[in-house]
């Protein structure tokens, strides 16, 4: 990626087409950014000039599981960091899969550059290359707050990170915690104990004078779906579906899917309990903002929210994640900086992805990575034009979709499946092989409902451009 010249930091992203402005100390009930504690203001003043001249601090939230089109469980987390800030209308994930996506957060790169292909090969992830480390190394005092890489053990603290409450096993009630060498279950939903320890960090950065990094990422709305007792009957907003939901003739689908048969009453009570949990999230969120309120650091805080991945509200009969469809790959994904011109509003309507994630943080520090990246910096000017999204079937499993990789644009989206798996080590194993293809016309068919592929001859082929997306996308697997 060629390095374009980055606005200045009152600047506006480019590409971004403004909306109606919403000032980020303006929330109803919210303290303005001025209105500072009165226990920490002594030491605001001691350490003001040094802040002024410092990097940004980094909050970098992520959610497990979490659906585009859940927006109505995070109406105060949207107040804020949509309408105050920047909402990506075209965001994804690269590999709808918690680990890898998580890895391809931390390291800026596809899946198929860091090797974390599954779900069971989180240390394959060379810590090294992640962005927290470069901030680490710059100066900036770390946290991590949750869930990190599944089946991260218990015992082994988050690399990097000087300040931790690491869950695992992940789950919603009565929590086991690592948090800063100490184990211990407790007692409560974990959203809030997560919460509440990065709610402690943050508060801290009145008074250290350097920067900081939190990573702040809730189980919420991975399954099952427990919401906290208040919550537990929250009466969320009736569903009757989409038309990927209420999809008859599946006859252009693979195999899989063909076979698969979720109804949409499950995919009610999935998007209902999803948004229960979430309810929680927004809780959270709004206690964080609160605190940097409070504590005077909101306006020079760069925030990132984003959805690990999506997930499947019985859309073509399927209720998981792990699949080359629209509900899977896309994400909410917010930004906010305020010091940096990104308060007022605006959606940015450029491909996005979790890749950018560390490039545009790196970019915020001032600090340029000594290794590749696939991602891109947000505060630069510039767009792609297509997107690698890929996914790898794990061992001999006979559930789900074969390995598939696609190629995703603004349009239309073209993707193959191959006979490929992972071995136990993580390594791809198999011929290789086309097993099946599908191309859907995003703007004609968004619910991607008719393949059109299916029965198509190779000259509406050509005509269509499939054999030049097939080209870039073999090469986007290489690079």
């Amino acid at each position: 990626m060629g390095m374009e010249m980055r606005l200045g930091r009152r600047g506006f992203l480019a590409g971004a087409t403004a909306v109606a402005a919403v000032g980020a100390g303006c929330m109803p009930g919210a303290r303005q950014v001025g209105e500072v504690r009165a226990e920490v203001r002594p030491a605001l003043e001691v350490h003001r000039a040094q802040r002024a001249r410092r990097r940004p601090n980094v909050l970098v939230i992520v959610t497990d599981d979490h659906p585009k089109h859940a927006a109505w469980a995070l109406r105060r987390t949207r107040r804020w960091l949509a309408g105050g800030g920047v909402e990506f209308t075209n965001a994804h994930v690269t590999t709808p899969l918690c680990t890898p996506s998580r890895a391809s957060i931390f390291s800026g790169r596809y899946a198929h550059n860091h090797g974390v292909r599954d779900n069971h090969q989180k240390l394959r992830l060379d810590q090294s290359t992640t962005f927290q480390r470069h901030l680490r190394d710059a100066g900036y005092r770390n946290g991590m707050f949750g869930k990190y890489l599944n089946e991260w053990r218990i015992a082994s603290p988050p690399e990097h990170f000087e300040d931790y409450a690491l869950l695992s096993p992940v789950g919603y009630v009565d929590g086991r915690f690592n948090h800063n060498g100490r184990i211990a279950v407790l007692p409560g939903h974990t959203t809030h104990r997560i919460r509440d320890f990065a709610r402690d960090f943050i508060r801290r950065g009145a008074t250290d004078p350097r920067p900081w990094f939190a990573y702040v990422a809730p189980y919420a709305s991975h399954a099952p779906f427990t919401p906290e007792e208040r919550y537990a009957d929250a009466r969320v907003p009736a569903w009757a579906g989409r038309p990927s939901v209420n999809e008859t003739d599946k006859s252009d689908k693979p195999p899989y899917l063909r076979d698969a048969r979720v109804s949409r009453a499950r995919g009610r009570t999935i998007r209902r309990e999803q948004m229960r949990t979430l309810l929680s999230v927004d809780d959270a969120v709004q206690a964080l903002r609160d605190e940097l309120v409070a504590t005077g650091q909101l306006e020079d805080t760069l925030v990132i929210f984003i959805g690990d991945n999506g997930f499947l509200w019985a859309d073509h009969g399927w209720a998981r994640k792990s699949v080359p469809y629209r509900p899977a790959i896309e994400v909410p994904f917010f930004l906010s900086w305020p010091a940096g011109g990104l308060a007022s509003g605006t959606r940015d309507r450029r491909l996005v992805a979790n890749i950018d994630i560390s490039a545009t943080v790196l970019d915020a520090a001032g600090i340029r990575p000594p290794t590749p990246q696939d991602g891109r910096s947000l505060l630069r000017r510039g767009a792609r034009d297509h997107l690698l999204v890929e996914f790898w079937k794990r061992g001999v499993d006979p559930r789900g979709p074969h390995s598939w990789a696609s190629y995703v644009t603004k349009a239309e989206q073209y993707t193959e499946y191959y006979d490929l798996a992972t071995d136990r080590s993580g390594t791809p194993v198999g011929s290789g092989k086309v097993l099946f293809r599908e191309y859907y016309d995003l703007v004609k068919d968004p619910y991607q409902l008719v393949n059109k592929l299916h029965g198509a001859s190779r000259a509406q082929e050509k005509n269509w451009g499939v054999p030049a997306m097939s080209a870039r996308l073999n090469a986007s697997r290489t690079v």
